[in-house]
């Protein structure tokens, strides 16, 4: 079982990119199989993926909140979020990954749970919400959990407009926590 304790809740930094960006890959190749396509996944999605974070981290938006995870030094879970991102949904949850070995200790919900706060804090009446795709259950799963409710579904955009990193017409399902929902208790099951 894993201590709590030897885990570490922190804001990320434009040192953090590399790190977020490897995690965010080995995420994709695990649960995107299926929907991105094996040549994507298996080529340059880490490349692809430091391009986007190098950029987010470099050039910070004032409405996007990045939690990390750390165990050992090492970034074991990240949440990305954009307040406002919406006018129906209010603040979107871009990225929530844990590593591999360490789901279903507490830190997918703990890193929500932040999440929720940092929603609240910087714009109290917002709601929160995020796409999942359809095919991973389990994250859906741990969403339902954390008292998100499927809402829409809808076709996966291609990661960074190219339509061959897509493996045919993938969906996605929004999930989303209304303001009244969105508090700062979680559940440790899941993710």
């Amino acid at each position: 079982m894993l201590d709590p304790a030897s885990v570490r809740f922190r804001a990320a930094c434009p040192d953090d990119a590399r790190a977020i960006a490897g995690l965010h890959a080995d995420s994709w190749r695990r649960h995107y199989r299926g929907a991105y396509s094996d040549a994507f996944l298996d080529g340059d999605v880490t490349g692809y993926l430091l391009r986007v974070w190098a950029g987010r981290m470099g050039t910070p938006d004032p409405r996007a909140r990045t939690i990390l995870a750390e165990r050992d030094g090492q970034v074991v879970g990240l949440a990305h979020t954009l307040l406002d991102a919406d006018p129906t949904w209010g603040a979107l949850l871009d990225n929530l990954h844990v590593a591999h070995g360490l789901k279903r200790h507490g830190i997918g919900a703990r890193l929500l749970a932040l999440t929720r706060q940092a929603v609240q804090d910087g714009s109290p009446s917002s709601g929160l919400y995020l796409w999942v795709l359809e095919q991973n259950s389990a994250a859906r799963a741990f969403y339902t959990a954390q008292g998100g409710v499927c809402v829409e579904r809808a076709d996966v955009p291609p990661p960074g407009g190219d339509p061959a990193r897509l493996a045919g017409k993938p969906i996605g399902l929004r999930y989303a926590w209304r303001p009244a929902t969105v508090d700062v208790t979680f559940t440790s099951t899941g993710v």
